[in-house]
């Protein structure tokens, strides 16, 4: 679907979240004959299939009627949809293609990409991309996979009026693997580790996806690469186009690969360095509000991110130290007799669990567990060692948490609710302690999502102060 050609074109759009809805309003928009589909019926999906039946769109819920998305020209999945789900094999069976709803989008964007991914950190990137061009002078616009309230789905963009100078998106794997025609000319990519092996064969297949960005670009596109990853470093190698390296090594981690300047961290200062000009520091790691060194990269990422993306000579920085911490990552949500609370519930994967106990010092009790996503936990270990008063397990994955940790430190198994597993944390806990909330799984067994967990830490956080204060 083209923009030209949008008039009474057929478009299917499975799933009826937060995406697919933005993709049958921007359909819509277009003129085009727009059938929404989805297995669930019950509210939300019932209320935005009723919201977008009013608008003109034919919505079927509690199931699929296959024929009926094979006849539309233009098949858009949503990123909750999982490869082998039934609906998809039977597309595939007859030869049909789909895209994901950001390569939808993209096909009424006319502005510039910019376009994040990684394992971990994207989101903190991209939310500090955007922020570092808005506060330069650039009229940017942040959404894609980033939700929480950060921003809306790219066809919520694509329909901005008037557009944006520049669109930063963050994109998942799940994003990635359906785009054809997507083209970033700024491209990031933050690390990467193992996730979603709950859906992904294997860490090969995952990572299949994510190469998907570089694949997209083409010579004029230039790249943001984390210099301290070889995983990165070699997806990244011989791709056309322009190479910016980000590093906490120095300068000398920034050239591990040819490139073409880049940012990285000296004594304690944030260095940027353009094509064919001498280093300059543009901000201090005192400069951050941000919790942890995994944070000082997102900020190296982002500082070269938005010097590439348009941000003035010399305000590629600008507004760095009024970027707060985004909600559910590492944001400190209070202190309860002498216990600091972390709420780090986007600490979805081992890796991001591990970076979450890396930045803190102290005593540290970790809830860990939820929905097992296949991870070893065991990789948990170099970090908990010594650092780790306790580990809560709790969730479907707690047996398994338990048995994998429980050598190296103690571990108290819960079984209980979440209000149970936080107040089993705060018993454990002394003055001086950290009680962190980094699952190191998803959240689908308690709750909607890793917000809702967060928040409901963030609330008996707040339920425990306020017992305190009346004691």
């Amino acid at each position: 679907m083209r923009p030209e050609t949008g008039r009474q074109e057929r478009v299917a759009i499975i799933g009826l979240g937060a995406s697919g809805e933005a993709a049958a309003h921007l359909a819509l928009a277009k003129g085009a004959r727009v059938h929404v589909t989805d297995s669930k019926s019950e509210n939300p999906v019932a209320a935005r299939g009723a919201a977008l039946r009013a608008l003109g769109a034919d919505v079927r819920l509690g199931g699929h009627d296959v024929e009926r998305i094979a006849a539309a020209r233009t098949v858009v999945v949503s990123p909750g949809i999982a490869p082998g789900a039934p609906v998809l094999a039977a597309l595939r069976a007859r030869g049909v293609r789909w895209v994901s709803e950001p390569e939808f989008a993209s096909r009424f964007i006319t502005g510039p990409l910019t376009v994040v991914t990684g394992t971990n950190g994207k989101t903190t990137t991209a939310a500090l991309c955007a922020h570092l061009l808005c506060a330069g002078g650039v009229n940017a616009a942040l959404g894609g996979n980033i939700g929480g309230g950060l921003g809306p789905p790219a066809s919520a963009l694509a329909m901005m009026e008037p557009a944006p100078e520049r669109i930063v998106l963050e994109l998942s794997s799940f994003q990635l693997a359906d785009i054809r025609d997507l083209t970033p000319d700024v491209g990031v990519m933050t690390n990467l580790g193992v996730d979603h092996m709950d859906r992904y064969p294997s860490v090969e297949a995952y990572h299949r996806d994510k190469r998907r960005l570089f694949e997209a670009g083409d010579e004029h596109a230039t790249w943001v690469v984390n210099a301290d990853d070889a995983a990165v470093m070699a997806m990244a190698r011989g791709r056309p186009g322009t190479h910016l390296a980000f590093s906490l090594e120095g300068e000398a981690g920034a050239g591990a690969l040819p490139v073409d300047g880049g940012a990285f961290l000296a004594g304690g200062d944030l260095f940027l360095a353009r094509a064919g000009e001498p280093p300059r520091q543009v901000a201090r790691t005192g400069d951050l509000r941000l919790l942890g060194r995994h944070n000082v990269a997102n900020a190296l990422a982002a500082i070269a991110a938005a010097a590439a993306s348009g941000a003035p000579r010399g305000r590629e920085a600008a507004g760095l130290g009024d970027f707060a911490p985004l909600p559910h990552r590492l944001e400190p949500v209070g202190t309860v007799r002498g216990v600091r609370w972390v709420n780090d519930s986007k600490a979805t994967n081992v890796a991001a669990a591990a970076s979450a106990l890396a930045s803190l010092e102290g005593p540290i009790v970790l809830l860990a567990g939820g929905t097992d996503k296949g991870e070893d936990f065991r990789g948990l270990l170099p970090v908990l060692e010594g650092r780790a008063r306790a580990v809560v397990a709790y969730g479907d994955a707690g047996a398994r948490v338990a048995a994998e940790v429980g050598g190296g430190v103690p571990v108290k198994r819960v079984g209980g609710p979440f209000a149970e597993v936080v107040a089993a944390a705060r018993a454990l806990a002394r003055p001086g302690d950290t009680v962190l909330l980094a699952p190191a799984c998803s959240s689908f067994d308690m709750f909607d999502d890793y917000q809702h967990r967060g928040d409901a830490f963030r609330a008996l956080a707040a339920a425990a102060r306020a017992v305190e204060g009346a004691g």
